[in-house]
């Protein structure tokens, strides 16, 4: 095992990580940028050292300044998390260069899975169905004559990356220049990378994932599948483990699928297999994430595996302890995302300093954040805040758990989506499992009904502001103000944009 490993990440994860660390008593080593000084991974972990200023490009993406402090610390491992260099196959090659071992898949496995139009090549070598599309296309005219073949509506997709990024739907032909410009567009900002390719648009359709996990002993195990289909612009909001749509045939259909996938591609550590499911049952390959991914929880609750520590022990080199024989779900498990985005201004980042961030606790339930009071939420990095986890008996236990999680969730001073999420849970079609990727297109969920306690909440939280701070609030020319009962001081919207929290904080601020 490693004598000491660095955490090339920020937020929750780098605390997740910097914890499976300390579970397999090996010590830890913390980055940070300058706006994540206070972060709780950086208190948490053995040791921390600043990597650059707040802009992701001159810190966590600064793969040689993160190399530097690994070799000048005495880490003989660096573990990437998910997103900034996770799957950076540069970044891995460059990791094994140093003299350190990247927690993660070999690089010759993340560029042939990076690669969208690759991967999907290899899928097809291995017997696993490929959606109708294209090869890489590269000018629109190439993309164009795609479309054609594969039929409308299609998509076009970036060739690198993910995340849902360089992603547009195309239903009419005189659309697709302008679509294709942009997607070019976003992926080589994304991923400086500007090819795309063409696939057919299909719905309705459930986004299934298989989680697998390989040693360097050529033991591949899949752990099980994950229902990530409520999905909002491509971004993944909520996921459960199992699904209601996966029989055991099929459970057994998919995970065979991705270890023949992963095997082919010389696979090692963990990484997900996902899939289109269609109404009929059968499916198709999408992608392979050659990372830890955000929504592992649910996996880990039902299956008892430790998938953060089991990838540092593969990529140690020790030998899987367990098969897919030995993994016995327990249970329902769903994990729901909470962002700064406001639900009532069309999800657009909310930015601020956090007055009071208060995690749900209790039986069946799972945070993992790294919030604390007086943070700054700036646009540097991710909206993500926070993930909530409910597990139950049965699904329906682990609704009701994760609606009691979000009732007693309060993040106070930015906006968030808990009362968006609130609303979806109690959707009957939620209920019922009847779920696809366009499920929140079709159930537009506005939290209208919620904004009269919201304000209230907002102007409380306001005037809990003012108390601790020891002033009043800025007013017109510098004089003072206090929110009315509305939220709405004399800055207006902008003022419940910045104070408001989650739904009930005007019933707890007065009982508290």
């Amino acid at each position: 095992m490693f004598s000491k490993v660095l955490v090339a990440n920020r937020g929750e994860i780098a605390l997740r990580i910097v914890r499976a660390c300390r579970d397999l008593s090996v010590r830890s080593v913390a980055i940070y940028s300058d706006v994540d000084r206070l972060s709780p991974h950086v208190r948490y972990a053995d040791e921390a050292h600043h990597i650059g200023a707040a802009e992701a490009s001159e810190s966590y993406l600064n793969a040689g300044k993160i190399i530097a402090v690994a070799k000048a610390c005495g880490a003989d491992a660096i573990h990437p998390g998910y997103g900034f260099l996770a799957e950076n196959a540069d970044f891995a090659e460059a990791c094994e260069k140093a003299g350190l071992t990247f927690i993660g898949p070999p690089p010759s496995a993340i560029r042939q899975l990076g690669d969208k139009v690759a991967a999907r090549a290899l899928a097809q070598e291995v017997g696993i169905p490929v959606v109708p599309g294209s090869i890489e296309a590269t000018t629109v005219s190439e993309a164009a004559a795609a479309a054609e073949e594969a039929g409308y509506p299609v998509m076009v997709k970036a060739a690198a990356g993910g995340g849902g990024r360089g992603i547009r739907i195309i239903e009419d032909p005189a659309d697709l220049e302008s679509s294709v410009v942009r997607a070019m567009r976003e992926a080589e900002a994304a991923f400086s990378n500007p090819a795309v390719y063409i696939e057919k648009y299909l719905s309705p359709v459930r986004h299934i994932e298989i989680q697998v996990i390989a040693d360097q002993f050529g033991n591949i195990v899949p752990v099980g599948e994950r229902e990530c289909s409520i999905q909002r612009r491509h971004q993944k909001l909520i996921e459960e483990c199992p699904s209601v749509a996966v029989t055991p045939s099929l459970r057994r259909s998919l995970g065979r699928a991705a270890t023949r996938l992963a095997r082919a591609a010389g696979y090692q550590n963990v990484g997900t297999v996902e899939f289109l499911l269609l109404e009929d049952g059968s499916y198709f390959f999408l992608e392979m994430n050659t990372r830890l991914q955000v929504e592992h929880p649910v996996t880990e609750i039902t299956t008892g595996v430790d998938l953060v520590k089991d990838a540092m022990l593969v990529a140690a080199g020790d030998e899987l302890e367990y098969e897919e024989t030995d993994l016995l779900t327990r249970g329902w498990a769903i994990e729901c995302r909470i962002v700064a985005e406001d639900p009532f201004n069309n999800f657009l980042p909310s930015v601020g300093r956090l007055v009071l961030a208060r995690e749900p606790a209790g039986p069946g339930i799972r945070v993992e954040s790294a919030l604390y009071d007086g943070m700054e939420i700036t646009p540097y990095y991710d909206s993500l805040l926070a993930k909530v986890t409910a597990w139950g008996r049965n699904r329906e236990g682990a609704i009701e758990r994760m609606k009691r999680a979000l009732t007693e969730f309060r993040v106070v001073g930015v906006a968030t989506n808990i009362p968006y999420i609130r609303q979806v849970l109690d959707l009957q079609d939620f209920i019922d499992g009847r779920l696809d990727t366009g499920f929140l297109d079709r159930h537009k969920v506005l939290p209208s009904e919620l904004l009269a306690e919201q304000e209230e909440a907002a102007a409380i939280a306001a005037l809990l502001l003012v108390s601790r701070e020891g002033h009043t609030a800025p007013g017109r020319n510098g004089t003072a103000a206090t929110p009315t009962a509305s939220g709405r001081g004399p800055q207006g919207s902008r003022w419940r944009e910045q104070m408001s929290g989650s739904v009930g904080m005007g019933r707890w601020l007065r009982s508290s």
